[in-house]
């Protein structure tokens, strides 16, 4: 018998939107967080840069506002970029309160720093460890909440909707998930009013990522089965500087380290992003990375150098404290040698699709943060947009349950998961094969530079892969590792769709058959749902 577990709000994730949205609501209701690692893992905890903030009195919201709009070529919602904008200050002093230690300067404001996209410095930051900042303060509070539970290694399976009772309708509501605990290795039921997707990012359906293992796209891929509408998948922004060595799990060197004067060059010291816009070490990023990866292709070199060798070595070692020391034990002292870089995926502006309230096509269900599209990006994220956003419409969705939770919810009974017939896995070879061939075939034909030949290539190759592990998945008793590798090549199947619609190269979306933006037949944002 499968144990069932009541809860007022689930939030799947433990990033910073999934826990600042559960801080805010557990004043209200009872919450339940799951994850599927320990609770500090998550891509925010590894995020470097910082919070993007019109504070600054040189700075404006109409400035960054603009930014925004430039870096999303054309495909941002205005007015949700605006409410982020105008709201995101207030959310920076919520973080204060909640215990967040942001680096401050010799008066005692708050320094701000500068990246790339940004035409004023507006980066708050808790020096190059923001992420870890802000998770710690999170988790801090979250722990001493007598309203919040937080289950560690419990991964959500699917989301429980009418048709797990075999109810078809296009009205879907969310009942909550079923979820493995991939310890005591037996699925969980659990209930609930109001759940919450905040899992986090999708870069492991890439080979080289900047993100943490958990990042295989599960909140989307459940989301997208559930019969949610997920919207513009093909942009995948490619971070353009992760560290080039065997040994470093592409390790993300910020894009404050350009922002601070840090110099992209070649292996021979010769500068390069001149030739690629008039900004450039501060170009946005999707087109530092398409110079890097052009460079790297005409050079037949296995990456690019940023050179930091110019600035003063205290500075540096003040600013970039981690970097520094993470680079050191590789060994490469940053202010003495180049730093080789290479670009690796890194953020998804697409996801599941919710309004400004942080809702999503289907009924009691909530997205936040990476997994979620709420129009802000476009076609390319801006520099430290990312947990802002996760930040104003987690809170925006904390006000709308607060309504919502007074409204009267049926329980309905499900039914225990079900896996009769299967077995124990065997052949944990199909598994991890099936893993490196996915991430290898969007690694060569759904990477910085796309075609219509490669995608379709790439369609062929996943759907085969698809077809095959939807088979394994079915006769095995579920695992962790089943079930990311499920999501992955869902996700990767998403991608690839999003990719042949869009005829036209749009921000983090280049194609070699349609290389210009197509403003005549604009195609706006693309759509997939299950039915």
């Amino acid at each position: 018998m499968t144990e069932e577990i009541n809860t007022d709000i689930l939030v799947i994730g433990s990033g910073i939107g999934g826990l600042y949205f559960a801080i805010h609501m557990a004043d209200y209701a009872r919450v339940t967080i799951i994850t599927k690692k320990e609770s500090s893992t998550s891509n925010t905890n590894w995020a470097q840069g910082g919070i993007a903030a019109t504070i600054d009195t040189n700075d404006s919201a109409e400035l960054h506002i603009a930014d925004t709009l430039d870096a999303g070529a054309g495909l941002c919602n205005r007015a949700m970029v605006s409410l982020m904008v105008h709201e995101g200050p207030q959310h920076i002093e919520r973080l204060r309160e909640l215990g967040v230690n942001f680096t401050t300067s010799e008066r005692d404001q708050l320094h701000l720093g500068k990246e790339g996209g940004h035409s004023r410095s507006r980066i708050v930051h808790a020096q190059d460890l923001t992420g870890r900042e802000v998770e710690t303060a999170l988790l801090n509070r979250i722990n001493s909440h007598p309203n919040i539970t937080l289950l560690e290694h419990h991964f959500a399976i699917e989301l429980l909707t009418e048709h797990h009772l075999g109810i078809k309708t296009n009205d879907i509501t969310c009942y909550g998930a079923y979820v493995l605990d991939s310890i005591q290795r037996r699925p969980k039921k659990i209930l609930a009013k109001i759940t919450m997707v905040a899992s986090g990012g999708l870069g492991h359906v890439y080979p080289y990522t900047t993100n943490p293992d958990i990042a295989t796209g599960d909140g989307v891929a459940m989301a997208y089965r559930a019969g949610a509408e997920i919207a513009n998948m093909e942009f995948i922004q490619f971070h353009p500087t992760a560290l080039y060595h065997p040994k470093a799990k592409s390790f993300l060197i910020s894009e404050a380290v350009r922002g601070f004067g840090g110099i992209l060059k070649l292996k021979n010291g010769q500068e390069f992003m001149h030739k690629y816009d008039k900004r450039q070490n501060l170009a946005p990023r999707d087109i530092v990375a398409r110079a890097i990866d052009s460079e790297i292709k005409k050079s037949g070199e296995e990456c690019v150098f940023l050179d930091m060798t110019h600035i003063d070595p205290e500075k540096t070692k003040e600013h970039f404290p981690n970097i520094y020391e993470t680079c050191l034990s590789f060994g490469i002292d940053m202010t003495r040698e180049m730093i080789p870089v290479v670009p690796a995926a890194h953020y998804a502006c697409g996801g599941i699709r919710t309004d400004e309230r942080g809702r999503t096509t289907i009924n009691r269900l909530y997205a936040c943060g990476e997994s979620s599209c709420t129009g802000v990006h476009g076609a390319n994220r801006l520099a430290s947009n990312s947990l802002l956003e996760a930040l104003v419409f987690a809170w925006k969705s904390h006000l709308d349950i607060r309504e919502e939770m007074l409204l009267p919810h049926n329980a309905i009974d499900f039914p225990d998961w079900d896996d009769t017939g299967t077995v124990n896995p065997e052949e944990w070879i199909l598994v991890s094969h099936n893993k490196r061939e996915a991430q290898q075939v969007m690694n060569d034909y759904v990477g910085i530079v796309r075609s219509d030949l490669r995608l379709q290539r790439a369609k062929r190759r996943i759907d085969f892969l698809k077809e095959e592990t939807e088979a394994y998945y079915k006769k095995t008793k579920i695992t962790t590792q089943i079930l990311e590798l499920r999501n992955i090549i869902k996700v990767a199947s998403l991608i690839i769709e999003s990719a042949i619609k869009r005829r036209e190269s749009r921000g983090l979306h280049y194609t070699t058959d349609y290389p210009q933006k197509d403003d005549r037949h604009f195609l706006g944002d693309t759509v997939l749902r299950s039915f």
